[in-house]
């Protein structure tokens, strides 16, 4: 698995049955929207991506669109361990709506999922095998419940050589990513698709470059990290010798 996600989606109602009828999204109302959502930040406008690519944007990017009754963002800022700790204004800006919350990040294993009714926290995981559950707010909606009830064990396949380990968590966390992903927003990232899955490949979302006026300037940010890498100097390989001693070596 490979998914990563950073999403939060702002609806009057179902998502998927919303996103399955949206047609072009109005750059201006989504703009309107972006800042709206990140004040005191410097904002331009930059190359778009679409639904199925651009939930997990570059680093200080953000993909966004805003139709009549449902928006969406997708940014790295907000993929957080505990989804309850949301900035509050992006929590308030769903006033009256429903918001979702959805990151997981595939190097790690880890997820998260959130959801508000009205500003209201409904549901909260946050889980990973490295830190056990993070947060676990709420009762678990329906497509988890086969998960907590033992239905859908971890199925690791150990490297070759090595013993197999029992998995940390009872399940895989990306694989209830894609579930929570399919029925909260209508969608997956991997895996087979269902008849009626949102056709995300096709729904066109706005560009942005999102930075706080307050923050470093991304490109001095870039111009360090390469300073730093060229600092580093040639690789150094080593082997293991028949008398377990590193051995470095040399002309690589």
């Amino acid at each position: 698995m490979g998914a990563k996600t950073g999403l939060l989606v702002y609806a009057d109602g179902d998502v998927p049955g919303l996103l399955r009828h949206v047609g072009a999204a109005d750059p201006e109302l989504t703009s309107v929207m972006v800042r709206h959502l990140n004040p005191g930040c410097e904002i331009e406008e930059s190359e778009g991506s679409d639904l199925y690519d651009g939930v997990y944007p570059p680093d200080g990017a953000t993909y966004a669109a805003s139709w009549p009754g449902v928006d969406i963002v997708c940014d790295r800022r907000v993929m957080i361990d505990s989804p309850s700790q949301l900035p509050e204004h992006l929590v308030a800006a769903s006033a009256g709506r429903r918001l979702v919350l959805h990151a997981m990040h595939s190097v790690v294993d880890w997820l998260a999922f959130a959801l508000w009714e009205d500003g209201r926290l409904i549901r909260s995981l946050s889980l990973s095998p490295d830190h056990g559950i993070i947060e676990n707010i709420g009762e678990p909606l329906s497509f988890e419940l086969p998960y907590w009830a033992g239905d859908r064990p971890a199925d690791i396949i150990p490297w070759p050589g090595e013993e197999e380990e029992p998995y940390a968590l009872p399940f895989h966390p990306l694989e209830l990513g894609e579930d929570a992903l399919r029925a909260l927003c209508g969608f997956i990232q991997e895996g087979m698709p269902e008849p009626g899955d949102v056709d995300a490949e096709n729904i066109e979302l706005h560009g942005f470059l999102v930075r706080d006026s307050n923050g470093p300037d991304p490109a001095e940010k870039e111009a360090e990290m390469r300073r730093a890498v060229e600092a580093m100097g040639p690789p150094r390989v080593y082997t293991m010798g028949s008398d377990g001693v590193l051995i470095e070596q040399d002309g690589l």
